[in-house]
């Protein structure tokens, strides 16, 4: 019931979308005595569209989840195993697609070619299933590795996982880690931190192996404007989802760990 409510939460409360929808109600506005009002709002929101989705803006938002880890991958120490997520394939007209998360990918290749004695984990189900059935992140994955010429049963793939909460809980009932084993967790960095605080919250203490960076980390080439409003706009709502994750797997916590009342 939580993975449902949240894609349609996120709908309606995305920054874009939101934006959208008080520039609409604004905009009908004008042809009312509110007139005045809705002008301000138009322009206004006019301003924020440009300023998010133009000016690099959204590149440092992005540097507050990006930052938090350090980059590991020219040392990445003693491996026991690699715990992979979803986020970077999906299906079309029957052809494989691989996204901008791709990175992911190409990490756990090179983790698995580096490391031969390292349990490989892949974990990504659907995320879709409020619109239609379709094929998992998992067979879009084995798909890749099959044809990097991975050996067969060098992954292991978990298809089951919706979102981050069941990529921890899942993943970690498959590793089963034993005390003093080394877990690293691959995904983009700015989605380190939620999924980092939801496998600790879930028992599994990996270790970060940040990819996929969206910010360069240079001031010269951070600072440049996105050639599209789109890009812009697309990272800010990325950044915000992550911000709200958190926030709700915190209060969830904080939920779970109240004293629970005495029955009279």
């Amino acid at each position: 019931m939580f993975f449902f409510a949240s894609k349609i939460v996120w709908f309606f409360t995305s920054p874009t979308n939101l934006l959208l929808m008080v520039l609409i109600a604004a905009s009908l506005l004008l042809f009312t005595r509110f007139y005045r009002v809705a002008r301000v709002v138009v322009l206004g929101v006019g301003i924020v569209l440009f300023a998010v989705g133009v000016t690099p803006f959204s590149r440092f938002l992005v540097q507050t989840l990006e930052n938090v880890y350090p980059d590991i991958s020219r040392n990445p120490g003693h491996v026991d195993g690699v715990i992979v997520l979803g986020g970077s394939t999906s299906f079309a007209r029957g052809q494989l697609r691989v996204g901008e998360a791709g990175s992911r990918l190409v990490a756990a290749l090179e983790l698995a070619r580096a490391y031969p004695q390292a349990r490989i984990i892949f974990s990504g189900g659907s995320a879709r299933v409020l619109i239609a059935e379709e094929r998992t992140e998992a067979e879009g994955a084995r798909i890749f590795f099959d044809l990097a010429g991975l050996p067969p049963g060098r992954v292991i793939y978990e298809d089951q996982a919706r979102n981050t909460f069941e990529n921890a809980v899942f993943a970690r009932r498959i590793a089963d880690p034993r005390p003093g084993e080394r877990w690293l967790l691959v995904t983009s960095a700015f989605h380190m931190p939620r999924s980092v605080a939801t496998f600790r919250r879930a028992g599994f203490d990996v270790v970060p192996y940040p990819v996929d960076f969206r910010s360069d980390g240079r001031f010269s080439d951070d600072f440049r404007p996105f050639a599209t409003a789109p890009d812009g706009l697309g990272l800010a709502d990325m950044v915000v989802k992550e911000w709200i994750g958190m926030l709700v797997y915190w209060l969830r916590s904080v939920a779970d760990s109240a004293p629970q009342g005495q029955g009279g």
